[in-house]
């Protein structure tokens, strides 16, 4: 009866075609006079309209419409509305953002220790949090279903010469199926080490309980009563393992510093093997300590930047996302992002010695700016004339997952239900609980019944309040953009992504995402905020920046709903509720007088800058020599200016020593923590520090507080250094900083002799040579040696006049 007099039925489902078949089936033996066509993932012509990969949008749905009805009937409105969808499309496949928000594991996961497998092996991953691994160069291929984790491994097993692999399964998958995996695989007798993390809660889905009761020391039970050969529990706190543990006979206990040894051990024992890595969730510790359910170590670890050389090894040994870049005079060096660090401190691994721990005390919290502000300091504000809503008015939000980007909607929802209006909220958010891209996509109606899609069409956000610059800046967000119509608002704030991890050199494109905003929105109706900085500088912590973007757009007329409603929201949600308000009020102000709110904030304080005369002398004699050959144009000079500077200051034991003991260091130290605490220091002096065994690195521990006045002796030894009286000159590492001042000034003479305009810029990129050399000790050698094999390409470049007109070619 439904397809009686129809000529055509087009079906629209996502991923593969089910009604669409059905409904070929039910009608295959009518009458071929009266049976309509069904197209739905191919047209009559086989070719794929709908596609079963990907995603199904509106705006390509609409344009087939558009075009299968065209026969019948048309209008000016439709073929706008498709003009529209076109040039869109167009323009977005030009959109290619130079950075991604790819969900990663969370400051402190337990997965980015657990998850690394050692030299010459891989490893499977399956459901779970761990699956982020196959995007981390961790040598981690393929997923399964729960409960198929190591099949692949069983089928691959006999055809390949690789004899054993590595399987990454969580708690919550064990429980639910993985253990039939493991006894799946003692029945194959392949290799393979299950990695069982135990991390105390479903993370992935909310972090909700396992449930049944299941423990570290049930699994061991379990695993060896079906057959596993060896198992060991690898923990960050060994120490609660007592005689009394209740882990089967034969378990083992280790420190989980000591995981790449037992990988190496567990990879050549033959048939099935285990691990279980117990370390709760970051998340979870981070919600249960609010909560006042879980031990808060009194421990923050900070980074004294100016010691620090900015090889990235810290984030090398913790791949954490707390390890942040700091932009300095002297170059990039790191800082730890104390608002989302999860006290996992396996930052301290990296081989360096700028990190000090403040054991005791508590994180002072930033006093706000605008504390103690007169309520008459600005002007009472203007009410801006709140937007229509006679057509449903669709709001965007974009963010960092984590952060309370969610929260913005939810807050807009029940604000719209209190004034009686219709509201849809849908949020975009796949594993964006993982650092990833945000979205949320808010409906704003007379009434619910005007509502007929949660989702914003193409072109359809009136507003676009940007939370993150990265996910604003991407095609999902800029799809909802209407040049000229949809007003944009960004954070400017360079919230890093999980590649800088893994490249430490990696620069934000701040540059090129506003370029791509403004491409799509129009300047006149972007505004790029310091949302992040005036927030935290304000009101003493970062988390504010979500709510400040909101009266920030409030401000400015694109939020239909009424400012007292929105904080009547705040009062219902009952968290931070005073905070929350604040914020909202300093967005406002922001919007109205943003000069004004710029001074409350308060300006970024610079730092000084001195030179020695041979480094002057240097300087300058490049300068002149530049200047002859190449005219308005100090690229060279600027080079030498930086980069000797960088060898000349080598940081020795003397040097780290006065910069530990600088007063500035210790005061910032101050201004950040308050009440009792002591500091100490996480150093490897080479002339006393134990050797790792297997590697030949020295190995670093903790010095107590006495060290600073160790510290305080040895920077006013520094007049020893370079004379036969120097403990430390003689060492290979010493010795190897003073012979690159030499070298570096033989190649500066080089490149001043034969300088031309031809050779210009490979004398440009030969000067920046040692903004590679990085680190200390066994970091800083591997770095040595990959910045001169760089050098002595540049140049045989520099050197071959037939180079330099290929490169300049």
């Amino acid at each position: 009866r439904f397809a009686e007099g129809l000529e055509e039925i087009l079906v629209v489902e996502e991923k593969r075609a089910l009604i669409e078949n059905q409904l070929k089936e039910q009608l295959y033996n009518w009458r071929e006079d009266v049976r309509p066509r069904v197209i739905g993932k191919f047209d009559e012509a086989r070719n794929w309209i709908l596609p079963s990969n990907g995603e199904l949008t509106p705006g390509p749905i609409a344009r087939l419409v558009a075009k299968r009805i065209a026969r019948f009937h048309t209008s000016e409105k439709i073929e706008a509305r498709v003009r529209f969808l076109d040039i869109t499309e167009q323009s977005l496949a030009a959109i290619n953002p130079p950075l991604k928000r790819t969900p990663y594991f969370c400051s402190g996961c337990p997965h980015n220790t657990s998850t690394k497998v050692p030299e010459g092996s891989r490893a499977l991953a399956g459901i779970g949090c761990h699956y982020m691994a196959q995007w981390m160069d961790r040598n981690t291929e393929t997923y399964t279903q729960m409960g198929g984790e190591g099949a692949s491994w069983q089928g691959q097993a006999p055809f390949t010469s690789t004899k054993h692999v590595f399987v990454n399964i969580g708690d919550g998958t064990y429980y639910h199926s993985g253990l039939l995996a493991i006894r799946a695989a003692v029945a194959t007798g392949n290799n393979i080490t299950y990695k069982i993390l135990f991390n105390d809660a479903v993370a992935m889905t909310g972090g909700q309980p396992v449930g049944g009761g299941i423990s570290v020391q049930r699994i061991t039970h379990q695993l060896f009563g079906e057959g596993v050969g060896r198992v060991v529990v690898v923990s960050d706190e060994p120490e609660k393992y007592g005689r009394q543990s209740g882990l089967a006979a034969g378990v083992t206990i280790e420190h989980r510093d000591e995981l790449d040894r037992i990988q190496r051990e567990l990879r050549e024992i033959e048939g099935v093997t285990a691990i279980i890595y117990d370390q709760t969730c970051a998340a979870e510790k981070r919600r249960r300590r609010k909560r006042g359910t879980f031990p808060d170590p009194a421990r923050r670890v900070v980074i004294n930047e100016l010691v620090c050389e900015g090889c990235g090894d810290c984030s090398v040994a913790s791949n954490c996302l707390s390890v942040v870049p700091k932009e300095t005079e002297f170059g990039r060096k790191r800082s730890i992002d104390q608002s989302t660090c999860n006290k996992d401190f396996s930052c301290l691994n990296g081989f360096c010695p700028s990190f000090v721990t403040v054991e005791g005390g508590a994180l002072r919290k930033p006093e706000p700016a605008a504390r103690g502000a007169q309520p008459d300091l600005f002007e009472v504000l203007p009410e801006p004339a709140l937007p229509s809503i006679d057509t449903p008015y669709g709001i965007l939000i974009t963010g960092v997952g984590g952060t309370g980007v969610v929260t913005i909607g939810a807050l807009l929802g029940m604000a719209a239900h209190i004034e009686g209006k219709g509201c849809s909220v849908l949020d975009m958010i796949g594993m964006a609980q993982k650092g990833g891209a945000v979205l949320t996509h808010v409906r704003i109606a007379k009434t619910p019944e005007d509502i007929h899609a949660v989702r914003l069409a193409t072109g359809g956000a009136k507003a676009v309040i940007g939370c993150d610059i990265v996910v604003t800046a991407g095609p999902d967000a800029l799809t909802k953009v209407r040049t000229g119509d949809t007003a944009v608002f960004v954070n400017t704030h360079e919230t890093i992504t999980g590649d800088f991890t893994r490249d430490p050199d990696m620069a934000f494109p701040e540059g090129e995402l506003e370029r791509g905003i403004l491409e799509m929105a129009g300047k006149e109706k972007t505004d790029f905020v310091e949302a992040t900085r005036l927030a935290t500088s304000l009101l003493g912590d970062s988390i504010a920046t979500n709510m400040f973007m909101l009266g920030y757009a409030w401000q400015k007329g694109t939020v239909p709903i009424a400012a007292a409603s929105i904080e009547q929201a705040i009062e219902l949600n009952g968290v931070a509720v005073k905070a929350n308000k604040a914020a909202f009020l300093w967005g406002r102000r922001a919007a109205h007088d943003l000069a004004a709110v710029q001074r409350a904030a308060g300006p970024a304080a610079a730092e000084p800058e001195a030179y020695a005369r041979r480094y002057k002398d240097l300087v300058v004699r490049v300068q002149t020599a530049e200047a002859r050959v190449v005219r308005d144009s100090d690229t060279l000079a600027q080079a030498v200016a930086r980069y000797y500077f960088k060898l000349l200051a080598y940081k020795d034991e003397y040097e780290v020593a006065r910069l530990h003991t600088d007063p500035a260091f210790l005061q910032s130290v101050r201004d950040r923590f308050t009440g009792d605490y002591k500091l100490n220091y996480h150093l490897a002096p080479p002339l006393t520090a134990e050797r790792d065994p297997e590697s030949g690195h020295m190995k670093k521990k903790a010095y107590g507080p006495w060290m600073l006045q160790a510290f305080r002796l040895l920077a006013k030894m520094k007049g020893m250094r370079g004379t036969a009286w120097d403990p430390f000159g003689r060492s290979a590492e010493r010795r190897r900083e003073r012979e690159l001042i030499t070298e570096y000034e033989t190649a500066i003479d080089e490149l001043i002799a034969g300088l031309t305009m031809a050779n210009h810029a490979i004398a440009v990129e030969i000067a920046g040579v040692p903004e590679h050399i990085r680190g200390y000790g066994h970091v800083k050698d591997r770095h040595i040696a990959d910045a001169k094999a760089n050098e002595a390409a540049l140049f045989a470049r520099f050197r071959n006049p037939d180079m330099q007109a290929s490169a300049a070619d």
